[in-house]
């Protein structure tokens, strides 16, 4: 009879006394908070102050605002620097816009494989495509030297002016455009084309009075990231625009911090807070602008993939004209740099046969300084990649799978790097080790520069972690909660294996980005703690071309079989 008896289920085990979410998610938070002020209110103050912030003597004072707008030319800086990034912008915005409307909703042939060439400025820094472009298009580069002057003049390109520096930032900073572009373009109810055209609209009509007008929240949008990028631009302006007498506030900053030998700090951090506060109201309204974008949505649960558009005649011209872009803006200025990484000399007068060699890769391995940089690149973009990946992904799985009370301004929290421009968190951080004591050890070495690049590429990574958190079910959570587990084993136990692939790629992510990144560093590396991006700033200033071109070359080798290897393994893409 006994036997006959239901058993009784076993029940869950009793919570822990002590939560352990408690110690993770405030130190998690505590963490995040550090990161994000620690560099930040060193350059504020640093504005108020009438002397370096580490000496022992110094009065709060405004002089440092007065100072600055005082200074001869700083007018002229600002308008250059709002010249550059305007022209920088309508150049980013007017190619991407017009690649993502040919790649993504018309015939075009081959439109997959133009589309993937055109994202490649996208992976590599703007310092290695500076150089890219100036082998082809600088005074003596390769198709400098082609142009035939006597019968059509000088060449028609000049890449130290302000549209040139434009041109090279715009045609870098075109992908992103692109991107969101592309995704608003392809997702668009494809009634409203049908429409048009049963109205008897061709495609230039229909493109122009429909397809256009409903990408505008994603051409705006994307218009002031890339004029936000734009203000940031260091790289351009330093290598081009410094020789020609044209100053903006990034080289400002850069000349009259990092290369003076008595550097102006009150002057340094009151520019650059400036810039954040600028940087800070564009990155504001870009959210206004995502918050207010509802009024244009027009895809519903059953709408279908739009059709894409037929070029007819102009099928093949476009795709010349695609081509031939691509060809000019991508693939010549990275292909001329590699080439001219292995050779000693190159020149369009003289055979390339006959100047080929190893000897620049040779030159780096022979000097400590730049093959030490490195190895430091590799260090930094590894572990620092790592580390930052499990921060970011014990970030977005507090703020979108837990009860933390202030998860809410983690978030927020966690995102507001985006606003601190690369420049400005180098400042901040060097005020920051220099002014607390002990930290001597990690300011002479490569991990500030992992504290550093963690802190200005978190909204990256939660970018590439959010979606994929975002997909997976909640129920699992709560079927985990009714066993007894607690927050943390859920986490560790089911949404985190689950979120793997999304971490595989966000770890990319950080790993060409702590690869490429040289703005930050430039104003914190000391001897020892070298990465490439310094090293190439180092070795154009004492004009060791072809020791630029190897670094470059390594540089671009490395990301491209990362990009490679994480597609062909992991099936991960790292945009879109």
């Amino acid at each position: 009879m006994d036997a006959a008896l239901p058993r009784a289920e076993a029940a869950p085990a009793p919570p822990p006394a002590f939560p352990r979410e408690i110690p993770i998610q405030y130190g998690t938070a505590l963490l995040v908070l550090v990161l994000v002020i620690a560099p930040l209110l060193p350059v504020l103050l640093q504005s108020l102050l009438d002397g370096a912030l580490y000496e022992k003597h110094y009065n709060l004072t405004l002089g440092n605002f007065l100072r600055l707008a005082r200074t001869d030319g700083f007018g002229l800086v600002l308008l250059n620097t709002a010249i550059l990034a305007g022209l920088t912008t309508l150049v980013a915005q007017g190619v991407g816009t017009v690649a993502a409307i040919l790649f993504g909703r018309t015939d075009l042939p081959f439109s997959r494989l133009l589309g993937e060439l055109f994202l490649w400025p996208l992976y590599l820094s703007a310092l290695v495509l500076s150089f890219g472009w100036y082998a082809v298009y600088g005074p003596s580069g390769y198709l400098t030297l082609l142009w035939p002057t006597e019968w059509l003049g000088d060449a028609p390109w000049n890449l130290y002016s302000l549209g040139g520096m434009a041109a090279i930032a715009g045609v870098s900073q075109a992908p992103l455009a692109y991107i969101y572009c592309l995704s608003s373009a392809t997702l668009t109810d494809p009634t409203l084309e049908e429409a048009a055209r049963v109205s008897g609209a061709g495609t230039g009509r229909t493109l122009w009075r429909v397809t256009l007008p409903l990408m505008k929240p994603a051409i705006a949008y994307s218009a002031v990231l890339n004029f936000t990028i734009g203000l940031e631009l260091l790289s351009v302006p330093l290598i081009f625009g410094d020789p020609a007498g044209i100053t903006v506030l990034t080289t400002f900053l850069f000349n009259n911090g990092v290369s003076s030998p008595r550097p102006d700090h009150g002057l340094v951090a009151t520019a650059a807070a400036l810039m954040l506060v600028v940087v800070c109201f564009l990155v504001w309204l870009q959210n206004r602008m995502l918050g207010n974008t509802r009024r244009f949505i027009t895809l519903g649960g059953k709408a279908t993939r739009p059709r894409p558009f037929r070029l007819g005649a102009l099928r093949w011209p476009l795709f010349a004209l695609t081509a031939l872009y691509i060809l000019a803006t991508v693939v010549a200025p990275i292909g001329m740099l590699v080439l001219r990484a292995f050779t000693s000399f190159l020149s369009p007068m003289i055979p390339i046969s006959e100047v080929l060699t190893l000897g620049n890769f040779a030159s780096i391995f022979d000097y400590p300084v730049y093959s030490r940089a490195v190895w430091n690149s590799f260090v930094v973009s590894l572990v620092g990649g790592a580390l930052a990946t499990a921060l970011i992904g014990l970030v977005a799985v507090i703020v979108h799978r837990s009860e933390f009370r202030f998860r809410g301004a983690l978030h927020y929290l966690a995102l507001f790097p985006r606003a601190v421009p690369g420049v400005v968190a180098g400042i901040g951080f060097f005020y920051a080790f220099a002014l607390l004591p002990g930290l001597g050890a990690i300011r002479n070495s490569i991990w500030i520069l992992v504290i550093a690049f963690t802190m200005r590429f978190i909204p990256t990574g939660i970018g590439a972690v959010a979606p994929m958190l975002l997909q997976v079910s909640p129920d699992l959570d709560r079927a985990a909660r009714v066993q007894g587990a607690d927050w943390w084993t859920t986490s560790r136990r089911i949404v985190l294996p689950l979120m793997r692939p999304a971490l595989v790629g966000c770890f990319t992510v950080l790993f060409i980005s702590f690869f490429k990144e040289y703005s930050t560093a430039i104003f914190l590396f000391a001897p020892g703690s070298e990465v490439i991006g310094t090293a190439l700033l180092q070795q154009w200033v004492q004009g060791e071309v072809g020791m630029v071109a190897a670094l470059a070359t390594i540089q671009v080798a490395v990301i491209a079989v990362c990009v490679a290897a994480v597609r062909g393994l992991f099936g991960v893409k790292l945009h879109g």
